[in-house]
């Protein structure tokens, strides 16, 4: 049962206890009124009778007094008890509330770990394939037979790994030299020496070392979303072997992120009231189930220096919240899950 439906199930429930608790507290009221209506009539018929009529004045007037301390009893447990349910079913509300709360700063670190294991592999991908033989000689003598060699060896790995749109060989001047798609992307030639994406790749020290870009749309690749991955290709494939040129590796992102932030496992009765996201390090909005604001939006999101949790906006909406943690040797580059939803 989710936190949601017990907290409507205990309003229900103490709803109908304070209703049966106030119709039974009623009743006695009115019994006890009876009762000292007819202790009073029996205090004036004792009155009329006189001196024989004594001793019945004293029970009537022991009546009139028990029946005014059970109406005083009773209106006091009216009290009481009515508060003490109310108190309990906002006990139960905020109780709920919390638990809703705290399962969706879950829910936001599963999609955030779920893209962080996905991008830890593209980091291994870049790695690898900027030592394959194919890469490493192409890029130390370009001649054209190398040109297409590394283009054809390029383009059977896209074959088997379907979540990159395409794969280019870099030389050190900036010049894409062989591309895995050339038929798609007439990329081949071009320099992209411009682009501050290829900035980070001059920073790489090893073979061993990668550098991500930010999420971007590229215009060579038909404007797509794509996040970038970069590695040096080394003279004889070697971790400190010569810098040759440079292979970046373009992921879909697109496709690849909708589908996590539309399958974090909402209720039906959730979904249609929730926004879930992927947060940059700028909170600049890289993936959302709705389709909304993707890359130029920058949610307002208010940590107040943690690490996850959640908070209420002033629009009234539960927003949690949750960190990168990284995965493996992948640190992460400080994205955060967010699931945005809005009251039941």
């Amino acid at each position: 049962m989710s936190s949601s439906s017990l907290a409507e199930l205990v309003g229900t429930s103490t709803k109908s206890l304070k209703t049966t608790a106030t119709s039974n507290l009623a009743a006695i009221q009115s019994i006890t009124g009876r009762m000292k209506l007819l202790a009073l009539n029996a205090l004036i018929e004792a009155a009329h009778a006189g001196e024989k009529g004594a001793g019945f004045s004293v029970v009537a007037q022991e009546v009139r007094t028990i029946s005014t301390e059970v109406e005083r009893i009773a209106g006091e447990l009216g009290l009481s008890l009515g508060s003490r349910i109310d108190d309990l079913a906002r006990a139960v509300e905020g109780l709920a509330g919390e638990a809703r709360a705290t399962r969706c700063v879950d829910l936001a670190l599963n999609a955030v770990e779920i893209i962080d294991r996905n991008l830890y592999e593209r980091t291994c991908d870049v790695r690898w394939w900027a030592t394959d033989a194919a890469v490493v000689d192409c890029a130390a003598a370009p001649t054209e037979a190398a040109r297409a060699h590394a283009s054809r060896r390029l383009g059977v790995i896209l074959s088997s790994y379907t979540v990159y749109l395409d794969l280019w060989l870099i030389d050190l001047d900036g010049r894409v030299i062989a591309n895995g798609r050339p038929d798609r992307f007439a990329v081949a030639g071009s320099s992209v020496a411009q682009e501050p994406w290829i900035a980070l790749a001059r920073r790489l020290r090893s073979g061993e070392d990668f550098e991500a870009a930010e999420v971007m749309r590229l215009p060579a690749l038909d404007g797509a979303q794509v996040a970038t991955y970069f590695a040096s290709v080394r003279e004889g494939g070697e971790a400190q072997g010569r810098p040759l040129g440079t292979l970046a590796i373009h992921f879909d992102w697109e496709p690849q992120a909708r589908a996590i932030v539309e399958g974090v496992r909402l209720m039906p009765s959730e979904r249609e009231r929730s926004r879930v996201m992927l947060l940059d390090a700028a909170n600049r909005v890289l993936a959302c189930s709705r389709g909304q604001g993707i890359l130029g939006e920058r949610y307002p999101l208010r940590t107040d220096g943690r690490a996850h949790g959640h908070y209420t906006d002033p629009q009234g909406r539960l927003v949690a919240f949750h960190d990168t943690p990284g995965y493996e040797t992948y640190r992460g580059l400080g994205w955060r899950g967010v699931i945005e939803q809005a009251a039941g």
